[in-house]
């Protein structure tokens, strides 16, 4: 049964990183949302801003800026009918696989959790495929073996002609901790509001006050394409 996000992160300090992929109810527009937060200076000293079709993360104050390696990427870019969006640089990865000619899946499997040992934080991506007024997406999730190194677990949900007004949520931990646990089970089912604005608020009122850094939605027309996103930063640039 689908819940609200508000309803899925109550109480929950610190999900990390959170995609979410969807549709609207009227079945007009395809969804999805990227967040991060932050609980060290370094990953709190961030904002997303705009980069041709995508965006990228960028140093709020770059003389603060420490280690840029897990921080500094792209989470969102686009390629021709396809959207990717990652918490990593597999952005990257992924659309040079497609370019290819590799699947979503295929091009990951280069890659695996971040070098960021003990939390291991997995790498959680997405992409959307609007086409021809067709839809569906995918998500995956690279995650250690219950925090070993050593195995590599890899899931891949697909989802085709998604049902209206229902998305998926998936993000890196399960919640706050030392060292941080791994998101685990299949992506959250979740409501998806009609509203680009309500969505955007819904989610950012529901993720920690302290913790959370940076948000961005869009909403894309099935028929033809076109879109309209919101960005929301702690930190105005």
């Amino acid at each position: 049964m689908a819940v609200t996000i508000t309803e899925d992160l109550k109480g929950n300090s610190y999900p990390g990183r959170g995609i979410v992929a969807g549709r609207t109810p009227s079945g007009e527009y395809a969804v999805f949302a990227y967040f991060i937060m932050g609980r060290s200076t370094n990953s709190r000293n961030r904002i997303f801003v705009e980069e041709g079709e995508g965006i990228r993360t960028q140093a709020f104050d770059p003389s603060k800026l420490e280690d840029p390696s897990l921080i500094i990427y792209a989470p969102v870019r686009v390629l021709g009918a396809d959207t990717i969006v990652t918490n990593g640089d597999q952005t990257d990865t992924v659309y040079e696989g497609l370019q290819k000619g590799l699947t979503f899946e295929q091009s990951l499997r280069s890659r695996e959790f971040e070098p960021d040992g003990p939390n291991f934080t997995p790498r959680i991506s997405a992409i959307l495929h609007v086409e021809d007024g067709t839809y569906d997406y995918a998500l995956s999730i690279l995650k250690s073996s219950d925090g070993d190194p050593s195995s590599c677990r890899r899931f891949t949900y697909a989802y085709e002609n998604p049902r209206n007004g229902e998305g998926h949520f998936i993000h890196t931990y399960q919640h706050d901790g030392n060292p941080l646990p791994s998101f685990s089970g299949e992506p959250v089912s979740l409501q998806i509001p009609e509203s680009l604005d309500t969505f955007t608020q819904e989610i950012w009122d529901a993720l920690d006050p302290e913790n959370k850094v940076s948000l961005y939605v869009r909403y894309i027309r099935i028929a033809d394409g076109t879109y309209e996103s919101r960005m929301k930063n702690v930190h105005e640039a």
